[in-house]
C-alpha cells in the first residue's frame, strides 16, 4: 500500500506547486512584458538499499512561453516595445545586467534612464544617464537616444546614447527570482543591431487568463484525486492491519 500512497503523496505536492505557479501568472496579466512561466512533471523512481521499486512524480525544468504579448498603443515617447525577438538589457539591484520585455520607460531625477520597476536602463557602456535639463527627448527603433538641451535650437538633436538590445536564443536564457531573464552561462549577451523597436506602445502580458483559470481548475481536481488516493491506502492498510490481529 505504500506504493500508491507514495505516488499520491508526491502528485499532491506537485499539484500545489502548479497551481501556485498558475496563480502567479494570473497574478502577472496585467505586467508589462511578462512571460509566461510553463510546469511540468514526470514520473521518477525512487532508488535506495533495495530495488527500485517506488515511483514518485518530479518537476521538470520549468520554462516559460516566450511568445510575444498583444501591443498596446500609449503615445508616449519613452514607451518602447520590442518587435518580435529580442530583450532589453537593464541592471538588476545587485548591479548585474539582466534582461526584460518591459519597456516602460522613465527619466529619474538624476538622470539615470530606468524602467517602471525602477531598473537602470544599459547602454553602450553601462547605465544612461540623460544631461539635464533637455527640452526634447527621442528614441529611435534601433534605441539610439537623442535630446534637445535646454534653450538649445529645434534642429539641434544630439545622439547621448544607445539601449542595449540583445536576441540571445531563447534556450540560452532564464528567468530569475526577480522576473528578469538572464543568460544560462551566466555571460552578458553581446549587443544585436537587427533588434527594433516600437515607439509609444508597450508589450502586454501574454498570458492567457481564462487558460490559466481553466489549468487551475484541473489541477484541483487532480490534488482531490491524490488526496483520495492516499486515503484510500491508508484505509486499505488498516483494513490488512485488522485482518492480521485477527488471524
Amino acid at each position: 500500500m505504500d506504493k500508491m500512497l507514495w505516488i499520491g503523496m508526491s502528485g499532491a505536492k506537485e499539484n500545489m506547486n502548479a497551481v501556485s505557479l498558475r496563480a502567479n501568472n494570473l497574478a502577472n496579466a496585467n505586467t508589462t512584458g511578462f512571460k509566461a512561466d510553463l510546469q511540468q512533471a514526470r514520473s521518477m523512481q525512487a532508488f535506495g538499499e533495495g530495488l527500485p521499486t517506488r515511483v514518485f512524480a518530479m518537476t521538470e525544468s520549468p520554462g516559460q512561453n516566450f511568445a510575444a504579448g498583444a501591443l498596446q498603443t500609449t503615445g508616449r515617447n519613452l514607451d518602447v516595445a520590442i518587435q518580435g525577438q529580442g530583450w532589453i538589457a537593464v541592471q538588476d539591484e545587485n548591479g548585474n545586467e539582466r534582461y526584460t520585455r518591459n519597456g516602460s520607460l522613465e527619466i529619474g531625477p538624476d538622470g539615470m534612464l530606468k524602467n517602471d520597476r525602477g531598473q537602470p536602463v544599459m547602454g553602450d557602456g553601462g547605465p544612461i544617464f540623460i544631461p539635464m535639463p533637455i527640452d526634447n527627448l527621442t528614441i529611435g527603433g534601433n534605441g539610439n537616444i537623442s535630446i534637445r538641451p535646454q534653450g538649445a535650437p529645434e534642429d539641434a538633436m544630439e545622439i547621448v546614447d544607445r539601449i542595449k538590445l540583445v536576441n540571445p536564443p531563447n534556450g540560452n536564457v532564464k528567468k530569475t527570482n526577480d522576473g528578469l531573464f538572464e543568460l544560462k552561462d551566466g555571460q552578458q549577451a553581446l549587443a544585436d543591431a537587427n533588434v527594433r523597436l516600437s515607439i509609444g506602445a508597450l508589450e502586454g502580458s501574454n498570458v492567457n487568463a481564462v487558460e490559466e483559470m481553466t489549468q487551475m481548475i484541473a489541477l484541483q481536481r487532480q490534488y482531490e484525486m491524490n488526496v483520495k488516493m492516499m486515503k484510500t491506502a491508508d484505509e486499505n492498510a488498516q483494513r490488512a492491519e485488522s485482518l492480521m490481529r485477527i488471524s
